[in-house]
């Protein structure tokens, strides 16, 4: 492959040998064309980014959340650096005074919060393990997780104290404590007490060890940090163990990124806090801004009321999922499409003139500055008026999505990709290259890359268009899966983690996400499916939110659950004189035609084989959802899940 642009090539490729199939070369961020940075003298564990910035902005402001006055929503209240250092070292002496050491285990659980991030830069202080419990879980997910990871004490948000009572008697094994992050009741007193356990509001935990001050430990870099449990698409959730060193390399790599594309981060900058902070990727976003000094704000748990925090909040930087991004961009089109044919047909015009100029390779802020002051700048308006840089993570974006944000929100809008396992971003598109729309970028410059061949799905890491599973090396890489050493030996090998994620290089260097290495299937006929590459392809389809491929080897053909669109196919039925509500619709077997034919229209399109159609639809008027356990919270699909669920409508669309 000739010489890409924004990657450079550290070690060749190799040919298969001795069982073990053929890699390709290795490469890493041009960015990083002369090594990667050394670390940062003193700072040898998350505490120390923390301490540090206590250090160097005690006054700045740090985390924020809004005050309900009467029952509204007012504006951000803050807490600087040096109050919120006051608090974790209350909150970490009261931890200590309960009876835990270095090594011991914390259990965080519920919606992001300043109690969250104080509790967390506690156990980071006393070399406390962090352990994450998903807000989107179910209690036996909890319990497993308490059980596993042998957590003592618990903090919960004020509504998820109830749900960790439930994981009693088993969790009371290990778990002595919880603190609530708001009131306890009197009956939550009484049940715990059963069990010998305490129980504390968080005013009385604050004051809990009274004057005992407790030394803290010496933190390394090798030390573990927390203890994230991926949320796992089969079986148990996995307790993916992220040493400190895995942090602070992942923050100078983004750092070093952002400084490179004239987009550093300062101490005015200004975060949306939404996004879990039990997943990596929030956690280390949330990491980063703190070794700045910039400010936290939290959102009020709401959904519906993320855009008025938003507002309200004025963020420069927001990260998001796919999800978020579809909404904001369903929400324009509609606004568009009701402001009238004369406005939308300005938009438009606006729209085409600022893409055909950003693909010839303008800038955004320079591409069509007219533009955006009389048509783009109430996007912008719309998201605070602030907004710079958009990241989006956890889960593919689609490429007319990502497009259509580039050009209107008058922002970059970045992609990014990486595992719990990676410390999450190992790749991230960058700004004003409109040719990487559709990729994950290049590395991020603090880890190594290459792809391996994968045989039995025909993906050749050494051919002219390199496509292969994706490895990556280097520091921020995780130390294992916690009692798991069975599962680390088969990911990590000579020091690569097999990602599972099947790659294709781009000739500038940038990465491309094509397929899943375990999503294939052989149907009756002999023909292997790699399933996700498929969905990806029918994904793009309009007049559809979501598909689910299914087939098997007992058959010689494909079916498919699909979400449609609801504007669109109000709208062709609206065309095509058929009545009836979206759940109607959607048991109409014209409708099911229709999306039929919108899939196949793609299909041909895109040169599918004969195998890879879809020949029949169900369509759910009901979007894959966490409730029903059908996707995981950074959603993506539990086939095993989609599978029993759908099951008895499966045989039927097979026969």
């Amino acid at each position: 492959m000739a010489e890409m642009q924004h990657v450079v090539k550290v070690e060749e490729g190799r040919p298969a040998a001795d069982g073990r199939p053929s890699v390709g070369p290795t490469y890493r961020s041009a960015f990083a064309r002369d090594g990667f940075l050394a670390p940062v003298d003193g700072l040898d564990s998350c505490y120390d980014i923390f301490r540090m910035a206590v250090e160097k902005y005690p006054n700045n402001r740090m985390l924020g959340h809004r005050a309900i006055v009467d029952g509204k929503a007012g504006a951000y209240v803050w807490r600087t650096y040096k109050e919120v250092f006051d608090i974790a070292n209350k909150i970490g002496n009261s931890i200590r005074s309960c009876g835990l050491t270095k090594g011991s285990r914390c259990g965080i659980y519920g919606a992001n919060s300043p109690e969250w991030i104080i509790t967390m830069e506690a156990c980071n202080a006393h070399g406390v393990y962090c352990v994450p419990l998903y807000d989107t879980l179910g209690a036996g997910a909890i319990e497993f997780i308490l059980c596993h990871a042998e957590v003592e004490i618990a903090f919960a948000e004020e509504k998820k104290v109830a749900e960790l009572l439930k994981t009693f008697p088993k969790s009371t094994e290990f778990l002595k404590t919880i603190v609530s992050f708001g009131k306890v009741t009197q009956e939550q007193k009484e049940e715990v007490s059963k069990y010998g356990l305490s129980i504390y509001s968080w005013d009385e935990f604050i004051s809990l060890a009274g004057d005992q001050e407790f030394d803290l430990p010496v933190n390394q870099r090798t030390d573990i940090c927390t203890i994230m449990y991926t949320s796992g698409t089969t079986g148990d959730p996995k307790g993916v163990l992220i040493s400190n060193a895995s942090i602070i390399c992942l923050i100078a790599g983004v750092d070093r990124l952002l400084n490179s594309v004239n987009e550093r981060l300062e101490e005015t900058d200004v975060y949306m806090s939404y996004l879990p902070l039990a997943h990596i990727f929030d956690r280390v976003v949330e990491e980063l801004f703190m070794f700045h000094g910039a400010s936290i704000g939290f959102w009020r748990g709401d959904v519906k009321l993320l855009v008025e925090d938003i507002g309200t909040l004025k963020p420069t930087i927001l990260c998001a999922v796919p999800r978020v991004l579809d909404r904001i961009f369903s929400g324009l089109q509609a606004k568009i499409s009701a402001g009238g044919f004369i406005k939308s047909t300005m938009f438009n015009l606006a729209y085409k003139f600022k893409q055909f100029r950003m693909m010839r390779g303008a800038k955004h802020n320079e591409a069509a500055a007219i533009c955006d002051k009389v048509v783009f700048s109430k996007v912008k308006e719309g998201l605070g008026g602030n907004v710079r840089v958009i990241l989006s993570g956890a889960a593919p974006l689609a490429t007319h999505v990502e497009e259509y944000l580039r050009v209107v929100t008058c922002a970059h809008v970045l992609q990014g990709y990486g595992l719990t396992e990676t410390c999450a971003g190992s790749f991230v598109s960058l700004p004003n290259q409109m040719s990487m729309i559709g990729t994950v970028g290049p590395p991020v410059p603090n880890i190594d890359a290459r792809l391996e061949s994968v045989p039995d799905m025909n993906y050749d890491a050494l051919a002219s268009t390199p496509r292969g599973e994706i490895c990556i090396k280097g520091e921020t890489l995780f130390s294992g899966y916690y009692r798991r050493e069975d599962l680390t030996e088969e990911v990590l090998v000579d020091g690569w983690f097999h990602t599972g994620d099947i790659g294709e290089w781009q000739p500038d260097g940038s990465m491309k996400i094509i397929d899943r290495k375990k999503n294939i299937f052989k149907l009756s006929q002999g023909e292997y499916v790699a399933v996700e590459n498929l969905e990806n392809i029918y994904g793009v389809v309009s007049a559809i939110d979501s598909i689910w491929v299914y087939g098997n080897s007992f058959e010689s053909f494909l079916v498919a659950v699909v979400n449609p669109n609801k504007e669109a196919l109000e709208s062709w039925a609206e065309g095509n004189g058929i009545s009836g509500d979206f759940e109607a619709l959607c048991e109409n077997p014209k409708a099911k035609e229709y999306i039929l034919g919108e899939l196949s229209k793609t299909g041909k399109e895109k040169k599918l084989k004969g195998f890879e159609f879809i020949r029949a639809v169900h369509l759910d008027p009901v979007p894959f959802d966490m409730e029903r356990d059908l996707i995981t919270p950074t959603y993506k699909r539990k086939r095993p899940q989609l599978l029993k669920y759908y099951q008895v409508l499966f045989i039927q669309l097979l026969l």
